[in-house]
């Protein structure tokens, strides 16, 4: 009885070992008594049961192949600063076990039934660049064809490393790569293959993704290098993932309120130098442009560099420039009314060149002046030519002071000091004017070197 009691306890050893010496496994063929109107008896399978913890092979020498495809269904994150893509797969694996086989005709018409993959040999796939814990649902089904083709479907969430680039940020497109091996096996033992063609899982993927989230993607590529561990060499494929973010709502959001506090900032240009509202409406565009940056900071990128940033930071500059400029010019209008200094030779030459008629000069004179032809009459601290005349003493005030000659130098020194104030005011505007070519000159030039780094 102690015999037959190890006997029945090696047995199995036994079992197993002849599958593993080669030439000696065969297949067997499935008894079609378990097959009825409710189902399949699960206990007729018991035999391979038996055999799931070795790859179903009849000769150990032959490697198992496993054809493998998946369906990248949802992109969920790409975090630019831990530098990992989340996204969520459908991972297809299909093999075949010579040890089951059945005839659909005598098994009332069955060829394909589920059962638990817990039951069965599964190959040990997994992605090299994935950082996550397995978290694989338990009790996953398998389907069984009549031919012993075993076809297994698992979800997997997949948070793999990849070398992001956001310098072209929100316009920027992503390269990463996923990688498929087996943590065992090496090549001898098993051998990866395609269960689909590439284009089909580019398809049905760019569909299912298409329809929601902010990531689109563009293609799939694959290659199947071999890696090389120590003496072991291990059989892979290699899919290069191509995604691309969709922009419109960084351009709602990001873009386009900035080119219009920009756009404002220019046409304030417009308002008179010498009004007192320029300078106090710039330094409110400038103080709502920051609450604005404030505000869409979560929408940045916390990691690196962006075209963004750079854009934003133009604009900033730019806005603050030109408030600087209206501050140089304000107070040159001041300097002009109060205590204008005395202009050189050359810079009034300057100015008649620059106001002569028939040519293009920045700032032309204003309708019903003389010589350089600009009254200020709006400026503080700037008296009328009637105001002035009508303080000239007459010729009997003049000769009952006893001093003519005196009021004539006085008169013509309040003449020569009006001209004086003319001629500044008219190159404080004239620098206003030159200034404001050379903001919008560097405006453009910044805007175009942005679209083109972008288009890139």
């Amino acid at each position: 009885m102690e015999g037959s009691k190890l006997h029945r306890e090696r047995s199995p050893f036994y079992l197993v070992l002849a599958l593993l010496l080669q030439g000696r496994g065969s297949t067997f063929t499935i008894n079609c008594s378990g097959f009825g109107h409710y189902g399949v008896d699960p206990s007729i399978l018991n035999p391979v049961f038996e055999r799931k913890a070795f790859r179903p092979v009849t000769n150990i020498s032959l490697p198992t192949r496993v054809n493998i495809s998946f369906t990248m269904s949802v992109i969920l994150d790409v975090d630019e600063q831990l530098q990992l893509l989340s996204s969520f797969l459908w991972l297809e694996m299909v093999w075949d076990n010579p040890f089951i086989s059945w005839n659909p005709e005598e098994c009332k018409g069955i060829a394909k039934f589920s059962i638990a993959a817990k039951n069965l040999w599964l190959p040990d796939i997994f992605i090299v660049e994935s950082i996550d814990v397995d978290k694989t649902p338990k009790d996953l089904k398998a389907y069984v064809s009549n031919e012993g083709r075993i076809e297994y479907n698992e979800p997997m969430k997949v948070s793999s490393v990849c070398n992001l680039d956001i310098f072209y940020f929100p316009f920027d497109q992503q390269n990463c790569t996923l990688t498929f091996r087996s943590f065992v096996y090496t090549a001898e033992h098993l051998v990866l293959g395609m269960e689909k063609e590439v284009w089909e899982l580019t398809d049905v993927s760019r569909e299912i993704v298409q329809a929601y989230g902010e990531w689109e993607l563009l293609s799939i590529k694959k290659a199947t290098p071999k890696m090389s561990v120590g003496p072991n060499l291990y059989d892979q494929i290699a899919f290069y993932v191509s995604v691309r973010r969709r922009p419109s709502l960084y351009i709602i959001n990001l873009l386009m309120p900035s080119s219009f506090l920009v756009a404002i900032d220019a046409i304030s240009f417009y308002l008179p130098a010498e009004s007192e509202n320029r300078a106090p409406f710039k330094i409110t565009l400038l103080l709502g442009y920051n609450v604005f940056l404030l505000m869409m900071n979560d929408l940045l990128p916390t990691n690196g560099t962006s075209l963004i940033s750079v854009y934003f930071a133009v604009c900033l500059s730019l806005m603050v420039v030109s408030l600087l400029e209206t501050v140089f010019i304000t107070y040159m209008l001041y300097l002009a009314t109060t205590q204008p200094p005395p202009m050189p030779r050359w810079l009034q030459a300057l100015l008649l060149h620059c106001t002569r008629p028939r040519r293009c000069c920045p700032t032309a004179p204003r309708k019903g002046n003389k010589g350089l032809g600009l009254a200020p009459t709006h400026l503080p601290d700037l008296k009328e030519p009637a105001e002035l005349v009508g303080t000239v003493p007459g010729p009997r005030e003049a000769g009952s002071n006893g001093c003519p000659e005196s009021v004539r130098a006085q008169h013509e020194q309040e003449a020569q000091k009006q001209h004086l104030i003319e001629l500044w005011v008219q190159f404080s505007l004239m620098m206003d004017t030159l200034l404001f070519c050379l903001y919008l000159l560097l405006l453009a030039s910044s805007i175009i070197t942005v679209i083109v780094l972008w288009n890139t």
